[in-house]
């Protein structure tokens, strides 16, 4: 019988990739007035350059085993009580700079005045760009109250609790949020599902984790010998992780449940 269903936040109930892509549309426009440049040419740029220093810092790591994207890194703060926060907070200035301005240079550009003025922007719009999936609240609703809900997320406190901040309808409907960088450890490590069963008082057996991400929910669950649910709204493919069940929307979640009573 399910007790408790712990959520993953971005990409499953919130639109993360939707409102970095829209972050990344008005950004890259400001470039196409100026310079009428392709937009989409320069977003490709700018991931590129943005991925190729992220993984040159000393912070990679780190960045890695508490799961935060490089495109995280373009709007995040960082001001979180951590030795390597500390030391994110103090790079990502230049990190942001620089990637505007180099992706600017991939494409013909030397304008580095201006790539500064993109790097300020790029945060700026992200935050005025929210997105929740239609079905995320409606099926909230239907599951508070009847079950423990538990949300772990990868990434900065900062910047987890900002993107709760803009979305302040979600953080009410659980009765513990876990962030992986609060933690010390993130998804797929297995300790953070072991620390969710033990503030919730629930046994693994009796629980649901849903998520977005093979790599991380589901084969972190997968691990903690809790039952995946895996949210493919994609219609991918998996290969090496295989989810407990698939579904393609939220509200597929109640069949599940009902299929364990």
């Amino acid at each position: 019988m399910v007790k408790a269903i712990f959520f993953d936040l971005d990409d499953t109930l919130l639109w993360d990739k939707k409102s970095v892509q829209e972050a990344f549309n008005k950004t890259c426009r400001l470039a196409q007035e100026k310079y009428e440049i392709d937009v989409q040419i320069l977003e490709e740029a700018v991931r590129k350059e943005a991925r190729a220093l992220y993984e040159g810092y000393e912070t990679y790591s780190f960045t890695q085993m508490i799961g935060i994207n490089p495109f995280e890194g373009l709007w995040g703060e960082f001001a979180d009580d951590h030795d390597s926060f500390r030391k994110m907070k103090e790079i990502v200035p230049l990190y942001r700079k620089n990637a505007w301005i180099n992706g600017l240079k991939a494409v013909g550009i030397e304008d580095e005045l201006f790539g500064a003025e993109l790097a300020e922007a790029f945060p700026r719009l992200r935050k005025e760009s929210p997105f929740v999936y239609e079905e995320t609240f409606e099926v909230l609703d239907q599951l508070k109250g009847k079950y423990k809900l538990v949300l772990i997320t990868n990434g900065s406190p900062q910047l987890q609790n900002t993107k709760l901040e803009i979305t302040p309808e979600i953080a009410p409907y659980f009765d513990e949020i876990i962030i992986s960088g609060a933690f010390g450890r993130g998804k797929p490590d297995p300790s953070i599902f072991e620390h969710a069963l033990a503030i919730a008082d629930v046994h693994k057996e009796d629980v649901l984790m849903v998520g977005d991400n093979l790599n991380t929910d589901v084969l972190g669950a997968t691990r903690a010998g809790i039952k995946s649910v895996w949210i493919n709204r994609e219609e991918a493919v998996p290969k090496e992780v295989i989810p407990t069940y698939e579904i393609q929307n939220l509200h597929d979640l109640f069949a599940i449940i009902d299929s364990m009573a």
